[in-house]
């Protein structure tokens, strides 16, 4: 860890840390644990993860990825402490997975799948924050899943939010929004000042004093206790050590803790081998996270996570892109966000729990937009079809399902153009002129090639000269050689002149 890039991680860290607050708690609650549990994971994340973590810019907390399953578990597990040694184990597990180099895995994501979910987390941080910017909070901070608990879906909730917008959320929203674009602008960026203390902190005081304002001098536009950040305050420090909850060692012997435990470790792996992929692509640097290192400081993290009453932890994109939009240079930044966590907890809850969601859904429409700007889809477009289709349906899939999914499906798009690239590169026909084919064999040809390759054949008209070239091919497939001989066997009748170069004496 350095301190070269103090000021700039100091900075970010504090933006992270306003950002952490509301999505840790709302992710909590949608998995029907104690608040506290997503502010114990957000703390661990930053302080152990950030500290063992080989990625520089990545930030580690409870995931919205994993609410469903935690969710479940908790309900089908005889009790909340229950649930915690399934974390504990999870811990063990994604530890060994880092040992056993299974994070080899995040090394084959194509690249296309990668931009397009960072494209579709930035559009559903936009379209997940518009209703919090109307005061319509139903659904909790940070869920990114197309269809809610509340029983709406991302775009019902927008026509809700519409239909019952808050006159003070808008206001506030629209002051913050207008400071961050202010301060996006050359002159300020340059200012010395905004090292220190990042812009999105000033929008979000900004909401906070005009909240305040409202109180005072227009009770009819001051937002509830609902419409705010909302941290447990306990009365004195004994208090808060008191609502920790630690494992019921006594049901080790439990099955159903194992198999929630191997999948909470295999979805939290998946997700955080994800998150630092495309943290890795958002570095202006362009550092390359180690992957198994990752893991095992995951594995430590859950382990701590559930000792203490934590939820499970990943490295979560959110968080990572607002830390990197903000400036933030090294793992310092995740690090210092945790510690100002763990502070909140002890000391700042009551001043924090004045912080409108507005004032918050500012600074991550902010972030959405950075992450989906207009130039990326132009830029990925010019690539073309290979690129942009892989590019363009894993952000409807993330868009219309959830993360998982939606990267599964770009996933399997994604295999398949890589794959139909392969094939055209391993056969190629040339046409020398309406009569005159070359067919060239390039390195390794395969059985896949054989539907390609026998187009290829039905395409080349009767009475035509055609050279077979395998002098470049270093293996040729027995599919492929059987499809040979099969033509070999048919040029006298269709009157083909066919030259074999490169070939043993036995095709």
């Amino acid at each position: 860890m350095t301190f070269k890039y103090l000021k700039e991680d100091l900075s970010a860290s504090l933006v992270v840390f306003l950002v952490a607050i509301p999505l840790c708690l709302g992710i909590a609650v949608a998995s029907g644990a104690p608040p506290l549990a997503g502010l114990i994971a957000g703390l661990v994340g930053g302080l152990v993860v950030g500290s063992l973590s080989g990625s520089e810019l990545s930030v580690s907390g409870p995931a919205a990825g994993l609410t469903a399953i935690v969710l479940s578990a908790i309900n089908s597990l005889p009790s909340y402490e229950t649930f915690l040694l399934a974390v504990v184990l999870a811990g063990v597990f994604q530890y060994l997975l880092g040992l056993l180099k299974a994070g080899i895995i995040g090394y084959y994501f194509p690249t296309a799948v990668i931009k397009g979910m960072l494209a579709a987390i930035g559009l559903i941080l936009i379209l997940k924050q518009i209703p919090h910017a109307l005061g319509y909070d139903e659904d909790f901070e940070g869920d990114q899943s197309f269809f809610q608990a509340d029983e709406q879906n991302t775009f019902t909730e927008i026509v809700q939010a519409l239909m019952h917008p808050s006159p003070g959320a808008i206001i506030i929203v629209l002051v913050a929004l207008s400071l961050l674009i202010l301060f996006e602008q050359n002159f300020f960026r340059g200012l010395k000042i905004f090292k220190i203390i990042p812009p999105a902190l000033i929008a979000v005081l900004s909401g906070v004093g005009l909240n305040r304002w409202f109180g005072l001098s227009f009770p009819e536009l001051e937002l509830g206790t609902k419409h705010l950040v909302q941290i447990p305050v306990s009365e004195t420090l004994k208090g808060l050590i008191g609502e920790f909850k630690f494992p019921d060692f006594q049901q080790i012997g439990n099955p159903d803790i194992y198999i929630i435990a191997l999948t909470i470790a295999l979805v939290a792996s998946i997700e955080t081998l994800l998150s630092i992929e495309a943290a890795d692509k958002l570095d202006p640097m362009k550092r390359v996270s180690p992957a198994n290192r990752e893991l095992r400081a995951q594995g430590i993290g859950n382990l701590i996570s559930g000792l203490i009453g934590g939820l499970p932890i990943t490295a979560v994109i959110v968080r990572s892109s607002a830390n990197i939009s903000s400036g933030g240079k090294t793992k310092l930044s995740a690090i210092l966000h945790g510690l100002w966590i763990a502070l909140s907890v002890i000391f700042l809850a009551p001043l924090l729990n004045y912080i409108p969601l507005a004032a918050l859904a500012a600074v991550l429409l902010m972030v959405g937009y950075k992450l989906v700007k207009p130039s990326l889809i132009i830029s990925m477009y010019k690539k073309g079809r290979d690129q942009f289709l892989p590019f363009s349906i894993t952000i409807l899939a993330i868009l219309f399902t959830d993360l998982l999914i939606g990267i599964s499906i770009g996933m399997a798009v994604g295999i398949y153009y890589i794959v139909k690239t392969n094939f055209q590169r391993s056969i190629r026909m040339v046409h020398q002129d309406k009569t005159h084919f070359l067919i060239r064999l390039n390195k390794n040809v395969s059985f896949l090639n054989k539907a390609l390759l026998l187009s290829y054949f039905e395409e080349i008209p009767s009475g035509s000269h055609v050279l077979i070239d395998a002098k470049r091919a270093e293996f040729i497939d027995n599919d492929i050689k059987e499809l040979l001989n099969d033509f070999v066997k048919t040029v006298e009748e269709r009157q083909i002149t066919l030259t074999l170069q490169g070939f043993d004496h036995n095709i």
